[in-house]
Order: C-alpha cells, then structure tokens, then sequence
C-alpha cells in the first residue's frame, strides 16, 4: 500500500494545474454541450438526420477532445514544443493536400477526408502556429545569434499562403491578428508594428478587391441592400424575442429556420431560449478563461511561456468575439465557429489541443525545468 505522502504523476499535476482554468474549461464544454441540445435538433430534423444527430456527435467528439486536454497538459515545455511542430508540419501538408485532393464545399477546398470523418487541417495549425511563434520570438531575444525574430516573420507567410488558397480569409485574418499581438509583446520596434499594420491593411484591401466572397460579404455588411443578410437579421430577432430571460428550453423559433443554427449562429439560439442574461454568463465564461490566462503568463518568469500564454488566449478570445459580433452584426459574417459550443469535431479537437497547451504551460514548475530552456536552443 502507497503512503499519502508519496508523490505521483497525477498527484503533481493535480497540484500544479490551475484550477480556476481548468474549472471554466470544463463549464464551458458542458454549457456547449447543453446549448447545443436547443440549436442541433431542429437543423438534423431538415436534414432528415435523427434528432440528436448533432448533439450525440458532440459528445463523441467530446470524449476524445477531454483526453487530448489532459494529455496534452502533462506535458514540459520541451515536449509541447515538439509537439507543436509535429502538429504543424502535419497540418500544412494536409492543408496542401486539401487543396488538390479534398472536396469542394461552398466553393473552398478546407477538408481532407479520413476514412468516415472529415478533418479541416487549418483549425489544427492555429494553436501549433502559436506555440512555434511564440519560441521564435523568445529564442531571438534571449540569444543574439539566434534570428528568431526573422524566423517569426518567415513563419507568417509560411502558414497563411496554403489558408489563403483555399481560400480562408478568416482563419488568416485570425492567425495574422494573433502573430501581430505576439510581435507586440515580444517587445520589437515601433517601426516593425507600424509597416506590419500597414501590410495588413493593405492585405485586407487586396482580398476585398480579389476575393468576390469577400467583397460580397463586407459590401453585404455595410449595406443590407446589397445582398441576402436573412441569418444576421434573424439572429438579431432571436435576442429580441429572447428578452433577458429568454422563452424557455425547446421554446425557440428562430432555430427552425437558421441553416447554420447549430455552428456559427448558437449564440442567437441561446439568446432566444435562454436569454440575454445566459449570454452574458457564457461571454463571462470566456472572459474568465482569457483574463486568467493573461495573468497567469504576467506572472510567469519564463519569456516562452509568456508570450505562448498570450498567444493562445488572444486566439481563444478573438475567436469567441468574432462569432458573438457577427451574431448581433457588429462584423461580416466569418464563418467561425463559438469555441467549445458550436457544433464541429475539428474545432473543437484543435481547441482541445490548444487549451492543453494553455493548462500545460501555466502549470507551476519547479525551477530545474525552467533553467532548462537556457540549454541550447531547440524545438
């Protein structure tokens, strides 16, 4: 028989995970699961899917997505590194291989098929691409022969080129806003913030004036006129038939008639059903999550660690953002999904994956670990 004074592997973790993250993490994927009880059935009824289609994936989905979270979160620094660029690597030559090989859906080649599941490569590159970036940037300023800065420079186009042939204007916006917050924190020149601004607004222009759903979406936007805007107006009646309280559990209507009810549009369904006040429990869940994770990296001493921490909850939240704004129409539709409640294996495998990185990273660690990232620079 073990004594309770003998230290085990998840003993330790237990001991140095935070517990307020992985607490909201884990309200999260319930309320996602629940949530999606009010938004899943009706789309599955006019696909002629059984009625729970949709809410029985997400939580098989869930069950391996749970274990990838807390696999990941044992991990050290090093190891999230390597795996990091494993999952990196891997995903960018499926992106390419999507673009030539994998089915054509609404007019973008996202999907690579795998056996009877369909897995969208670019959702997976985001957390890795942060974790890679994020080493570049602190490697270039702790060693001077390192060119780590032009490493994390190099890495940008490198990752949204294979996106923007898909075409996935949303994700690389996502990614370059994200690159952009970590070239900030990483303490580089005014000079470099300012072209890079500049590169970027002239990038947004170059894909209004060349990608047609693009234009098509911004022009719909800024003018209702222009084009079909029924799921934003929709959306908008759901909150305010929802009121503060909202009509009830199963009471909504407006589901009935959003195709994308159960992904990009949940968060009106939850406004109907469940009210206003839910919404702003749920956006606190986020913000719990995103706020947490910011002190965490403040706190720590690691420069690494910092800037990954910063990264991957600037993705989690902007993330979480875009798909509240384009539901009360504050930005042109994106096509994203609500982390960890919208419907969506890959998503919400490679939040999995990225939240695991977050818990790993902001575990406490004994010094020896530390002190090892000033060995020799590697992934």
């Amino acid at each position: 028989m073990s004594s309770r004074a003998e230290r085990t592997y998840v003993g330790d973790w237990l001991r140095t995970v935070d517990k307020l993250l992985l607490a909201s993490l884990a309200a999260l994927m319930v309320a996602g699961v629940v949530l999606l009880m009010g938004g899943g059935p009706p789309v599955a009824e006019r696909l002629g899917l059984p009625i729970f289609h949709f809410v029985n994936r997400q939580v098989l989905y869930l069950l391996p997505a749970v274990a990838i979270l807390c696999g990941v979160s044992f991990l050290s620094l090093r190891h999230v590194r390597r795996l990091a660029l494993l999952v990196y690597c891997a995903s960018i030559v499926l992106c390419v291989l999507a673009l030539h090989f994998g089915p054509e859906i609404k007019g973008a080649h996202r999907w690579v098929q795998i056996g009877a599941f369909g897995v969208q490569p670019s959702e997976f590159v985001k957390p890795a691409f942060v974790i890679l970036a994020a080493w570049a940037f602190s490697e270039g300023a702790r060693r001077k022969d390192m060119p780590g800065a032009m490493l994390a420079i190099l890495l940008l186009p490198a990752t949204i080129v294979p996106l923007l042939m898909q075409p996935d204007f949303g994700q690389t916006m996502l990614i370059t806003i994200v690159w952009g917050g970590l070239f900030f924190v990483a303490g580089l020149h005014i000079f470099w913030m300012v072209g890079l601004g500049g590169l970027g607004l002239l990038g947004v222009v170059a894909a209004y004036k060349l990608l047609p759903h693009v234009q098509e979406r911004i022009e719909r936007f800024l003018d209702k006129s222009s084009g079909d805007t029924f799921q934003v107006d929709t959306a908008l009646e759901s909150f305010a038939k929802g009121g503060w309280l909202g009509r009830g559990p199963g009471e909504g209507t407006v589901k009935r008639i959003l195709p994308d009810a159960h992904t990009d549009f949940i968060f009106a369904v939850t406004a109907e059903e469940f009210g206003i006040i839910a919404c702003m429990v749920l956006l606190s869940l986020f913000a719990v999550i995103v706020l947490r994770g910011l002190t965490l990296a403040k706190r720590s001493e690691d420069a690494f660690c910092r800037l990954a921490v910063t990264g991957l909850v600037l993705m989690f939240g902007l993330q979480a953002c875009i798909n509240m704004m384009v539901n009360v129409h504050l930005m042109p539709a994106k096509g994203m999904t609500l982390p960890f409640v919208s419907y969506g294996g890959s998503s919400l495998l490679s939040l999995a994956l990225g939240m695991g990185f977050l818990v790993a990273l902001t575990r406490r660690r004994p010094r020896a670990e530390m002190m090892d990232r000033f060995s020799p620079a590697r992934p």
